[in-house]
């Protein structure tokens, strides 16, 4: 499946491109038990040179073993700038997603969804791209107010901006800074964060998130292994390089 669209030339054209895909976003989607495989995106960048890996971990939602691991190398074809961020992230990951062998039900994205100043952060645009249910888990906000949530797992607190709730601040790990949950596309977020805490059964950052983090910062170190080893796949399981 080919998800490619032409690309804008710079900010311009970006901001005009999400100011019209934004109508695009739906807010409800399936519930949690439709949800079968769910894939972590996350993209490295090598500070030596040019070169990108964008990661796709998908994994069973139920056991959170790993099914597929695919990476993609690239060079960035757009400039980062603020509120533009998908635009340099979004060619490579969908590279990366046409080589899994069966699209998951799911996609989790370390950045924001509708958690953004045009409401078309790299969840949404993904979302909508790939028609595929999409959420935004990131490490900080981007804008936004709220309340710091209790301080045990699964304890969350509304995201707000100018009066709209965008997102919640969710707790995945007792005692650990929270995480920022947003809507994709064809989700909800009653739903996102349930999916969220329940792929995070250790860590702060969600299993499949990590696990394409980790995927993406090992291929940018040696080129030639592309494993997986937290959970460790099975014997002899081996990604596809692009």
């Amino acid at each position: 499946m080919n998800f490619r669209e032409p690309w804008p030339a710079g900010a311009e054209e970006a901001t005009a491109l999400q100011s019209r895909l934004r109508r695009s976003v739906t807010r409800t989607g399936p519930a949690v038990p439709e949800i079968r495989r769910l894939a972590g995106l996350d993209v490295t960048y090598s500070k030596d040179d040019d070169r990108l890996i964008a990661a796709v971990v998908v994994l069973d939602a139920a056991t959170l073993e790993v099914q597929d691991v695919v990476v993609h190398e690239a060079k960035p074809r757009f400039p980062y700038l603020p509120g533009l961020f998908s635009f340099r992230e979004l060619p490579p990951l969908l590279a990366a997603l046409e080589k899994v062998d069966h699209l998951p039900d799911l996609l989790m994205c370390d950045g924001h969804g509708i958690a953004h100043p045009r409401r078309f952060g790299l969840a949404c645009h993904l979302g909508v791209v790939t028609q595929i249910p999409t959420i935004g888990v990131a490490k900080q906000a981007l804008i936004g107010t709220y309340e710091e949530p209790g301080p045990s797992k699964g304890d969350r607190s509304p995201l707000t901006d100018q009066g709209e709730v965008i997102g919640s601040v969710l707790r995945t790990a007792a005692q650990v800074k929270p995480v920022f949950v947003s809507i994709g596309h064809m989700m909800s977020l009653e739903v996102a964060c349930e999916v969220t805490l329940n792929s995070t059964p250790r860590y702060r950052i969600p299993q499949p998130i990590r696990l394409a983090d980790q995927t993406s910062r090992r291929t940018l170190k040696s080129p030639q292994t592309y494993l997986v080893s937290d959970p460790r796949p099975p014997d002899g399981y081996q990604s596809r390089p692009a």
